[in-house]
């Protein structure tokens, strides 16, 4: 096992890790949850750069990476809907469906291609999407949510769009 495949690893550890932390309902616990959501973003970034850097990059790491990334963000979404202000969710649970409808179709179409021997690699407009989430979160995690919900929504628009830009480029190999 390589070191970018390690810190993807070490990152889908960390995941039960912030669930534990961001159900508790201290202030105090959720910010420690917030720095290791942090954390665990930023081994996304890092595992990414040090595999492309040092030509590490691999099938398993391409597969592991975006499974962490859904992992983590579904799991701070869900905790999201599960935090209430006077009994409100803090995000509209529909957008969290729209977000995860787009990443089992995604890894459908994933599949697919890996069933025709193709790998299907993030795109620009995935990595945006990733990071406007990611964003968006912290920004929930750190109680900023008057800014949080208007960068979230932009982050749904930008996870919609990646979507149909992933659906229009591998429309070839569907077919087929």
């Amino acid at each position: 096992m390589n070191i970018p495949n390690a810190v993807t690893l070490f990152r889908i550890l960390l995941i039960p890790v912030f669930c534990i932390l961001v159900t508790n309902h201290s202030r105090d616990i959720q910010t420690i949850a917030m720095m290791v959501f942090i954390l665990a973003a930023l081994t996304d970034w890092f595992d990414g750069y040090y595999a492309r850097k040092t030509k590490q990059v691999t099938n398993l790491g391409k597969l592991l990476d975006p499974l962490a990334d859904k992992l983590l963000i579904t799991t701070a979404l869900i905790a999201l809907c599960a935090w209430t202000n006077n009994g409100i969710p803090r995000i509209p649970e529909w957008s969290v469906v729209v977000i995860l409808s787009r990443e089992f179709l995604i890894t459908g179409l994933r599949g697919m291609l890996a069933d025709k021997g193709q790998i299907l690699p993030a795109s620009k407009w995935g990595k945006v999407k990733t990071l406007s989430q990611i964003f968006a979160i912290i920004l929930f995690l750190a109680y900023f949510d008057d800014l949080a919900i208007w960068v979230y929504y932009l982050a749904v628009a930008i996870t919609v769009f990646s979507g149909l830009d992933y659906i229009v480029k591998t429309w070839k190999y569907i077919l087929n």
